[in-house]
């Protein structure tokens, strides 16, 4: 994967170890039905190479949506048990309705050699996103936990228990998702092959004016669509391109770009050898307004080149593309809104930082 920095769990002996993994199963469930299994797909490399390299149980944390602290059965993890366990038919896989206490330890116990246990979501309890060190003992008095690897990318930008206290206490190492996005996404910053171009779309400038500003000097080519463009964005820079037709509805209101920029876009996207798309480019939930973006995800996904989709509702609009279309491919699909945004502005991530060193 290149020059990662940080120790990965190939790094280290988990023969005969209780592994603890943080991975990220916050998808989207409706009436106990998970609509989108991505997430929890993109945790089997890991999960499956602790097992193969003799990891005497692995014991899976995770959130799911915001709870606030409180239990909320619509939020509970127990559906995400049910897919893994659909993923990983070889496996044994059970569900822990407590995250730490008697009853959880209980569950680890009862695991057998070479099972995989998920526990109940982190963020029903206070504590996690308070970064509580008595709280990330729990878990670890109540597993057994040996080893802990940090797999959810999606979380390391924020200090909670299960992305920094934890890995103040046992010895800490990344997963392979963790090792991809953040590898892929640094490279594109520090070394990628050029032309690079950088799509930005979606709708506050306030959240996308650090990306601009980062890749000004980084990139040959800067694209600003969505709402930041139809509100008139404004940039002198010679290599930023700002959308400028749009599609409107009935009364005046500009909800995607319109056939001029989305050809010139998808010529800049054939000309390029890296490509990093964040923010959708249209108001994607009605169909009328989704063709710019659909036809950007068309053009990467039909590129040999490096493609590196961005996460947040861009990764949402992908996955559903896909869906439809299978043939198309991605390098990535970060599987983190924010914590893509703050890795490709410059930003430092806790989760990541406290990490081994290699």
């Amino acid at each position: 994967m290149g020059d990662f920095r940080k120790k990965t769990i190939q790094d280290v002996d988990l023969n005969g170890k209780i592994v603890l993994i943080r991975v990220d199963y916050n998808v989207p469930i409706k009436d106990g039905e998970i609509q989108e299994d991505m997430r929890i797909s993109a945790s089997l490399s890991t999960i499956r190479y602790a097992l193969d390299m003799g990891a005497r149980k692995v014991i899976l944390i995770s959130h799911l949506g915001r709870p606030d602290g409180a239990y909320v059965p619509d939020m509970s993890l127990a559906p995400c048990a049910q897919r893994l366990g659909e993923l990983l038919p070889d496996k044994v896989v059970r569900f822990s309705d407590m995250i730490y206490g008697p009853d959880a330890k209980a569950a680890v116990d009862a695991l057998p050699d070479g099972g995989v246990l998920l526990l109940e979501n982190l963020r029903f309890v206070p504590d996690e996103e308070a970064d509580s060190e008595e709280f990330a003992k729990k878990i670890v008095e109540a597993t057994g936990a040996d080893i802990f690897v940090q797999d959810g990318f999606a979380v390391i930008h924020r200090a909670h228990a299960s992305t920094d206290a934890i890995a103040r206490i046992l010895p800490s190492v990344a997963g392979f998702l963790l090792e991809k996005e953040v590898s892929s996404l640094e490279k594109a910053m520090s070394n990628p092959e050029r032309p690079l171009l950088v799509i930005i779309g979606g709708a506050k400038v306030s959240d996308k004016q650090p990306l601009i500003d980062k890749f000004i000097t980084i990139a040959d080519q800067i694209v600003v669509g969505g709402k930041i463009a139809s509100d008139g964005y404004k940039n002198a820079s010679p290599n930023v391109y700002v959308a400028e037709d749009f599609a409107e509805d009935g009364n005046g209101a500009k909800l995607d770009i319109g056939p001029i920029s989305t050809k010139k876009i998808v010529e800049m996207i054939k000309k390029s050898h890296t490509i990093v798309w964040n923010g959708t480019l249209g108001m994607v939930e009605d169909e009328r307004f989704k063709r710019g973006s659909l036809a950007v995800a068309q053009a990467m996904g039909e590129s040999s080149d490096m493609t590196i989709i961005g996460g947040g509702d861009t990764t949402g609009f992908v996955e559903e593309v896909l869906k439809k279309n299978g043939e198309l491919t991605f390098n990535l699909i970060s599987t983190g809104g924010g914590a893509c945004l703050e890795l490709l502005s410059g930003k430092s991530l806790p989760g990541l930082e406290i990490l081994q060193d290699k």
